[in-house]
């Protein structure tokens, strides 16, 4: 199978400085109300993917969002379990262009008040940590050993060779925070280099697009390229999607699909999200999911029992043969992808 998968883009129908302006009045006026976490969820996601990309918005595109800025105060007294949503959206919108200058008190104000005791997780601590450290402000919760813990997390490549989409998506956002999203090198070992890379093994496997995507995001990030074969899964998936409105909630649809996938491509230098964004509510539906190989392909180890071995030269013909033909496709490609698919099978295969 060919490295390079032929595009059939579609024209560019909307510009991208028009699109980001519909997205912002979409995605706060149109799809949740405010009291819902969602609403904080969604907004927080587009938001940060807007502002680590450097998308310029008009001042105009962000007065939905003025009554929320101008409430962030009284909000993080009564929800302070909502701080790293809270933060995320209010720092994003000041550095999209929002005036009022209120971020770095309020990041004073969760110091102060240690919320950041509040997490179990060296993941949400190290989120935490990056959204005071936006404004200058430093958390003592924030424990030196923190980075070690992170790194040694990330570099423990075995991790990441099993199906564990919750590893795989801590992984990710581990290397978005180490590098500021982008902004700076977060100096990754060889074993985290190899983590990322089994991680998008195992997404291009499953054709999972969305978890594909961010490894690819956080592989440029880390001054890395990713396969060919890896971008254009996440090109053409970017292209795939329907926008319509709708009068119902947008509960269930694939807004984080279309959002990863777009940033994804933007990052790596492209721009093939020319579908145009319609005024009002509006859900995303990717039009097609690819057939993984995934699930066949940990059938036929599991089905060998006592013969399977850990060596793919010896098994990959008796892989491919208990696949149908779409699987054996996907595996084919995801193989053709990178140098170490022989080194992850050896964990992969657990004989």
């Amino acid at each position: 199978m060919s490295n390079i998968i032929a595009l059939n883009v579609p024209p560019r129908r909307q510009r991208l400085s028009e699109r980001a302006d519909t997205l912002i009045d979409l995605f706060a006026t149109q799809r949740r109300i405010q009291d819902d976490v969602f609403w904080l969820k969604e907004n927080a996601e587009l938001l940060s993917i807007l502002e680590c990309t450097g998308t310029r918005v008009s001042e105009a595109a962000l007065a939905p969002h003025f009554g929320f800025y101008e409430g962030l105060s009284d909000r993080l007294q009564f929800f302070p379990q909502y701080y790293r949503f809270l933060l995320s959206i209010g720092l994003d919108l000041e550095d999209l262009g929002m005036a009022g200058g209120q971020m770095e008190a309020l990041c004073q104000r969760v110091a102060r008040q240690g919320l950041p005791d509040a997490e179990l997780s060296d993941l949400q601590r190290a989120e935490a940590r990056r959204l005071l450290t936006r404004r200058g402000v430093q958390c003592s919760t924030v424990d030196t050993g923190l980075d070690a813990r992170l790194r040694a997390f990330i570099g423990r490549s075995d991790t990441f060779a099993l199906p564990n989409k919750k590893a795989a998506y801590e992984l990710t956002h581990i290397v978005f925070y180490l590098s500021e999203y982008g902004r700076c090198d977060p100096h990754l070992d060889d074993r985290a280099l190899r983590s990322l890379e089994y991680a998008g093994i195992l997404a291009h496997l499953d054709q999972n697009i969305d978890l594909l995507a961010e490894v690819c995001v956080a592989l440029h990030q880390s001054g890395q390229t990713p396969d060919p074969i890896w971008i254009d899964a996440v090109r053409r998936a970017s292209s795939d999607f329907s926008i319509v409105t709708e009068a119902e909630g947008a509960a269930g649809d694939d807004y984080h699909e279309y959002l990863v996938s777009t940033w994804a491509v933007r990052a790596l230098g492209f721009d093939d999200t020319s579908l145009a964004i319609p005024v009002g509510r509006a859900t995303f539906r990717q039009n097609t999911y690819g057939a993984g190989a995934l699930r066949g392909v940990s059938a036929a180890l599991f089905a060998a029992a006592k013969t399977r071995s850990n060596d793919w030269a010896h098994m990959c013909d008796y892989v491919f043969s208990m696949l149908d033909e779409d699987a054996a496709a996907v595996l084919e490609a995801t193989v053709a992808s990178t140098a170490h698919f022989e080194a992850f099978f050896e964990v992969f295969a657990r004989a």
